[in-house]
């Protein structure tokens, strides 16, 4: 597998730069796990932090999810990885996680979030609420929100591989 990613066009109208930024950093992610292992995607190369490359990929289908299904469409979809019990179950992996079946996962989550996008227009409100606020948000506000998390953890994704291989980049 070869990501390619694609920043969005300079004279993009706002809603195809949103939508393109978003796909950039969801393509950067992927990027940064592309050719290694399972054992290397579980590996918490950042002592003492317990992150993983494939933790952050399993958090971000958790996100992805949150935001576009449970807050924006207002869909009964329930956690994937975590649980009242364990509320970071996506950051605790065992040798039995796989990146084939969280990659899937993500995969899924992001086409279920792009569904739900196309139904909203940027200005349009939420249907459904924050679980902890009770706010509802725009599609700007999510779209937003979403590009700063990928963004943010890219930046971790990036420091993760280094240690892992040498690799870097942007």
């Amino acid at each position: 597998m070869t990501t390619e990613r694609r920043e969005p066009a300079t004279t993009a109208d706002e809603r195809t730069m949103l939508d393109g930024w978003l796909d950039y950093h969801r393509q950067t992610l992927a990027w940064k796990c592309e050719g290694l292992t399972d054992e290397q995607l579980r590996t918490a190369a950042v002592e003492p932090s317990t992150l993983s490359l494939m933790g952050l990929v399993r958090h971000m289908a958790e996100v992805e999810r949150s935001w576009y299904r449970r807050v924006l469409a207002d869909e009964d979809a329930g956690p994937i990885y975590h649980s009242d019990e364990d509320p970071d179950g996506e950051f605790h992996l065992t040798e039995a996680d796989t990146w084939a079946e969280a990659y899937a996962t993500w995969q899924a989550e992001i086409e279920a979030a792009r569904r739900n996008a196309a139904r909203f227009a940027l200005d349009d409100t939420s249907k459904g609420r924050h679980r902890r606020t009770g706010e509802h948000f725009n599609l700007r506000w999510i779209h937003t929100h979403m590009i700063e998390e990928y963004a943010r953890h890219n930046g971790h994704a990036d420091l993760l591989r280094e240690r892992l291989d040498g690799s870097t980049g942007d």
